[in-house]
């Protein structure tokens, strides 16, 4: 592909569900995918946090910003937004990732999540790489298996292809 054709599209997140471990140092090794997603970005400053205190998020700084003029701004129920952003602040920090592809968590965001030195999920969602603990997954996996069928029609209803 030319540089010129490179130039206006945007960095398509990566596709899929990818199991991988946190190292005994807090470090994530990224799968190559997530990688090249977070090269393609102009910006490599990460922040990693947790908003619920039950799942982990790795977000480009970009999309991280939009999400801190969002809890600025939200007027419908300030407390939630300051309780959320509490919770980011808390648990989060910036990182950077290394050149080997991995991403160091904040201690105390693995403590409370249960992720140190264990198998993790990887999934990209709106603009964010998300990662489950292995009992979250199993919660998620859990729940999106009770009613697929039915799940799916109301999706198609709606549109979905």
């Amino acid at each position: 592909m030319s540089e010129e054709a490179q130039v206006g599209s945007p960095v398509e997140p990566p596709r899929g569900m990818f199991p991988v471990r946190l190292d005994d140092k807090g470090r994530l090794k990224l799968p190559v995918v997530f990688q090249q997603y977070l090269d393609a970005m102009p910006e490599k400053k990460l922040f990693v946090t947790s908003l619920d205190r039950r799942t982990a998020q790795i977000y480009p700084m970009s999309v991280w910003r939009e999400n801190e003029k969002f809890f600025e701004n939200f007027r419908e129920n300030p407390r939630v937004a300051r309780n959320v952003a509490f919770n980011a602040a808390d648990l989060g920090a910036d990182a950077e990732m290394d050149s080997q592809g991995r991403v160091l968590f904040p201690t105390e965001l693995r403590r409370e999540l249960g992720m140190e030195n264990q198998t993790v999920r990887l999934f990209a969602y709106r603009g964010r790489i998300e990662v489950l603990s292995e009992a979250i997954y199993q919660e998620r996996r859990k729940e999106a298996s009770e009613s697929p069928a039915e799940s799916l029609e109301i999706l198609e209803r709606a549109g979905l292809k």
